[in-house]
């Protein structure tokens, strides 16, 4: 008699897994079925319909739900209200499946797929890995909608956070250095996301609108070279396709739950906009605030470039110099250099723009100070998340979003990204079947 091992063979045996697998989730989905026909949801002949309003009781309807263990098909009873003239079902709501037609065990997991793949890829997976078939527009739907409950969810608790309605829970021990990381980068958006906007493209016309990202780490210490070190899993992310404004209560919430009131230090890194600094003054007052080195460099090449065609083949040493003063902190040496060149008229109105740049944030600019401190004075951290959190997602080749649905995937990627998706997700699941 030959083994069964023989018999199947490496091929043989992957059809022996997912016929088992198959069965194993049609005899679940069987028993699960049976399970929610214990209970149709009959509350009595009448109930509250939530809007002041009282329901009937006139029969009971059949839906179908796909879950985890594959499509089952419920009967529960089904109530009217003829004040609203509308109608619903209690089981739905108890079942966490009032608004669609996944079970939450299967939402999570399309959550989870359509956040970290693009949508179709997501679908395959599903069906690859857990044996569920679904469309590819369904995985978008459930994904984006789940997405965007959270998003308006966490935007609320902000706000609660910024009005004194709620206290978030800080860290534990306090941190050294906490860190807050700003920069933003650009989504691709269908045209009627930027019509009237201004771009950077030939044409004038935007064809992205901006995602702001906020990364929040701690630094404990240094290494053997004195420079200072990210401490490890520390990074949580913040996210939203909004106005500024409206980013300052989602990092200023964040902060509060990393533990900012007790923090020794707290540092605001960014990339020299604005807006930034207004939110940190808003929000993280005494905050040490530093310009990002790389950002501080490319304006300073940029700079080079302005005044390359005066300076000739001195340029490169020029430049050189300027490079090194900036890396000292040294901003006033880089203005006073720069404005004594002696350039023509236009040249020198653009050169005095470009020197706004460093004449504005000189305090922000003392790199030499900062080292000296032991703190990180590049915004890589936030940087690597604009790449990936943001890009290799929503920034992947066609892809065009809505700022909607852009948001709602985003959301579900600083969470994911942060961690803290096993805590998340449960509570977020409690939240929905409550409603």
């Amino acid at each position: 008699m030959r083994s069964l091992g023989a018999t199947a063979g490496p091929g043989g045996l992957a059809s022996l897994e997912l016929a088992i697998r198959t069965a194993m989730l049609r005899l679940g989905g069987g028993l699960l079925e049976r399970l929610l026909a214990l209970d149709p949801g009959h509350r009595g002949p009448r109930l509250d319909c939530g809007r002041g309003h009282e329901a009937r009781f006139v029969g009971y309807r059949g839906k179908g739900i796909d879950t985890v263990l594959g499509p089952v098909r419920l009967r529960r009873a089904w109530y009217h209200c003829a004040g609203c003239a509308h109608g619903r079902a209690p089981l739905d709501a108890e079942l966490g499946t009032g608004d669609g037609s996944l079970s939450p065990g299967l939402r999570a997991m399309v959550a989870r797929v359509g956040a970290r793949s693009s949508f179709a890829g997501g679908r395959l997976d599903l069906a690859t890995l857990a044996g569920v078939e679904l469309t590819t527009k369904r995985v978008e739907r459930s994904a984006e909608a789940d997405g965007e409950r959270l998003r308006a969810a966490i935007e609320a608790g902000a706000d609660a956070v910024l009005e004194g309605r709620l206290v978030p829970l800080g860290g534990g021990e306090p941190v050294e250095t906490l860190y807050v990381a700003i920069d933003g980068t650009g989504v691709p958006t269908v045209p009627r996301e930027t019509a009237g906007r201004r771009g950077r493209g030939a044409d004038g016309r935007a064809r992205t609108r901006e995602a702001k990202l906020g990364c929040l780490f701690t630094q404990t210490g240094l290494d053997e070279r004195g420079r200072p070190v990210r401490d490890p899993g520390s990074s949580s992310y913040v996210a939203t396709l909004g106005p500024a404004e409206r980013f300052g209560p989602l990092v200023y919430a964040e902060a509060l739950r990393r533990g900012v009131d007790s923090a020794r230090r707290v540092v605001v890194l960014g990339g020299g906009a604005r807006w930034i600094w207004e939110l940190a003054a808003e929000h993280l007052p005494g905050a040490v605030e530093i310009v990002d080195l790389h950002h501080a460099r490319q304006h300073l090449h940029d700079l080079g470039a302005l005044v390359a065609p005066a300076l000739g083949a001195e340029g490169p040493a020029w430049l050189a110099e300027r490079l090194a003063e900036l890396d000292r902190g040294d901003i006033e040496a880089l203005l006073a250099a720069t404005r004594g060149l002696g350039l023509d008229a236009g040249t020198a109105v653009e050169v005095e723009k470009a020197l706004g740049y460093f004449e504005t944030d000189r305090e922000r600019m003392r790199y030499a100070r900062f080292r000296g401190l032991g703190l990180f004075v590049g915004s890589g951290a936030v940087e690597a998340g604009c790449r990936a959190v943001v890009a290799q997602r929503l920034k992947l080749s066609g892809m065009r979003w809505t700022v909607r649905g852009a948001a709602a995937i985003l959301s579900l990627r600083c969470e994911d990204a942060s961690g803290r998706w096993d805590a998340v997700w449960p509570w977020w699941n409690n939240q929905t079947t409550a409603a």
